[in-house]
């Protein structure tokens, strides 16, 4: 028989074929479809706090940890960060830090909640307008002493307090909270502050 011929029974045994491979997938489609797939390394998002004051977060806080960022490159020694709230909600900021050769280093830039539909702890900050940057409070002491600023990607960290030290078994708390949030908290840089 010539290629492409088909007789009564071969379309019959075709159509039967078909029939039962479509319910097949559908069968598979349908089970798979309830089990959760997850890409290999993915994580679960990053979680914020559920809200600041904003008005309590203003003021001076220290570095006492980061995660290498290029920006920072310059940064030997003292590194601050000074938060103020403008009339129009947005929130002007001032980082400072001290470079090798003991001169400050200043960046000026501006920060505002990222949207009202989201909790205010996630934030967007410029220092070069108009590209802005994520700044997510994810964990805050109830008594505004410390915070740990983050980005959705895990790729920017800064544990801040409003001392210059932290205790130790404090900051190791904090460190264990930012690691099972996915962050590399093996690559977290220790500020120094001489003042």
């Amino acid at each position: 028989m010539p290629l492409g011929h088909s007789t009564p029974g071969t379309r019959l045994k075709a159509g039967i074929m078909k029939a039962t491979t479509s319910r097949l997938v559908l069968a598979l489609g349908t089970m798979f479809a309830a089990v959760p797939v997850h890409a290999p390394g993915s994580r679960a998002p990053v979680q914020v706090v559920p809200s600041v004051d904003l008005a309590r977060y203003m003021g001076r806080w220290y570095e006492i940890a980061h995660l290498p960022a290029w920006f920072q490159r310059a940064c030997a020694s003292d590194t601050t960060a000074l938060y103020t709230l403008r009339p129009d909600g947005k929130i002007t900021v001032l980082n400072q830090c001290r470079k090798p050769d003991g001169g400050l280093k200043s960046a000026s830039g501006i920060g505002r909640v990222a949207s009202d539909k989201e909790p205010n702890t996630k934030l967007k900050v410029s220092f070069f307008r108009p590209f802005y940057g994520d700044y997510w409070i994810i964990d805050l002491d109830p008594e505004y002493r410390w915070a740990v600023v983050g980005d959705p990607r895990r790729k920017y960290l800064w544990i801040l307090s409003r001392e210059a030290k932290l205790d130790p078994a404090l900051y190791a708390q904090i460190v264990d909270r930012a690691k099972n949030q996915g962050y590399e908290v093996d690559s977290l840089i220790v500020t120094k502050h001489t003042r």
